[in-house]
């Protein structure tokens, strides 16, 4: 039976999150590239890549960058969004790449993290965040600001978008923050089709543990994108993770 992220980053995601676009992908890179102070050219590996909004951004900031999404719906939208063939794009489960690492920087961006029932299965992405690192390497891992999803959650809200109604709900049940979301057409053509997201809710002190059990270093966690990017726990919407994988230790 497939889980909940194999069947929603298909055609309706597109059209879900439709309103995603590529200048505010290219302003959140801009940040990003100030945290990290990576050289020209350095390899940077967008995991969880999407459509490929912030990969095509990293590209055209000058580094080489290769984008890994397990949904070919995403990938094929990436490589047509990428005309020039800048990118490297691979099809690939986040818990088990097929890349053999040495990357300058890793980035995890906009909650594509949380997406398993149990720790130890987000503990393989971390861990497979540091093999592909160089040491010293720079990770950026983009999550929810937890406490802020509890306290602001908006329960239900219903748009419509090129002629289709889209109806999200939203609930917390214990660790997990849920959305049902119902797409349908309001021509009655195509009926309606249902989708499920499910995220868990980690603290930052929760996910630090993490980081230092799968062997990377937090240096900094930031609230959001925008000037004001300090982390506060009641007001920041974002609680966005930079760090490094050491240096090795010498023998």
């Amino acid at each position: 039976m497939k889980d909940w992220y194999e069947k929603s980053f298909g055609e309706d995601y597109l059209l879900v999150y439709k309103h995603r676009d590529i200048e505010g992908a290219a302003r959140e890179v801009k940040t990003m590239i100030s945290w990290l102070d990576l050289p020209s050219g350095a390899q940077v590996l967008d995991l969880c890549c999407g459509t490929g909004r912030h990969s095509l951004a990293l590209v055209d900031a000058g580094y080489r960058v290769t984008g890994v999404d397990l949904s070919d719906v995403l990938l094929r939208e990436a490589r047509r969004l990428d005309t020039k063939e800048r990118v490297d794009w691979r099809q690939a489960d986040m818990r088990e790449l097929p890349l053999d690492g040495g990357f300058d920087a890793v980035v995890n961006l906009f909650t594509s993290f949380g997406y398993f029932r149990e720790d130890g299965e987000q503990l393989k992405v971390l861990r497979e965040i540091r093999r592909m690192l160089k040491p010293g390497g720079w990770f950026i891992i983009d999550f929810m600001n937890s406490p802020y999803v509890r306290r602001h959650l908006v329960p239900a809200s219903d748009r419509e978008e090129e002629g289709q109604r889209i109806v999200e709900k939203r609930r917390i049940e214990g660790d997990f923050v849920i959305k049902d979301i119902s797409i349908s057409d309001m021509h009655g053509t195509k009926g309606t089709r249902e989708y499920h997201e499910r995220v868990k809710l980690y603290t930052r002190g929760r996910l630090e543990e993490m980081l230092r059990e799968a062997g990377l270093m937090t240096d900094e966690v930031y609230g959001g994108y925008n000037e004001e990017v300090d982390y506060d726990e009641g007001r920041s919407q974002r609680m966005i993770f930079v760090g490094r994988r050491p240096q090795e230790e010498k023998a």
